[in-house]
């Protein structure tokens, strides 16, 4: 964990999320200076599409866990690996916040298929 000050400063972080937890975060990076996020997957490993790609090009990178990650990382079902350097991390909490004080947080609410999605729609678009 970064608290514990044993890389000063680490390379790269990692960030494992739910899909739902990792769009608010590529929406939180996205906030302030909007730019496009691109990846792609190798299918092998998810060192190679995340923090070997964050390393080479110092940007983002999401991936897919692999085989490896989740037989023998722990790494859960519904998890999705994000790979950044440190200075996303300011950003990404300020893009956060930003996003929660236009109601946007987690978890995302549904809004019912009981109710006419119309009136929500009007209102967030």
């Amino acid at each position: 964990p970064l608290a514990s000050g044993r890389l000063d400063p680490p390379d790269i972080c990692l960030i494992y999320a739910t899909p739902g937890q990792m769009i608010l975060l590529i929406n939180a990076l996205q906030y302030e200076g909007y730019r496009k996020f691109e990846w792609q997957v190798v299918g092998e490993t998810a060192c190679a599409d995340s923090w070997g790609r964050a390393l080479a090009r110092g940007e983002p990178s999401l991936s897919i866990p692999c085989f490896a990650e989740r037989r023998y990382g722990g790494v859960q079902d519904d998890e999705l690996l994000m790979a950044l350097q440190p200075h996303y991390l300011a950003k990404a909490v300020n893009g956060l916040r930003s996003l929660a004080a236009n109601g946007l947080r987690y978890p995302i609410a549904p809004y019912g298929v009981q109710m006419d999605v119309r009136e929500g729609m009007a209102a967030s678009y």
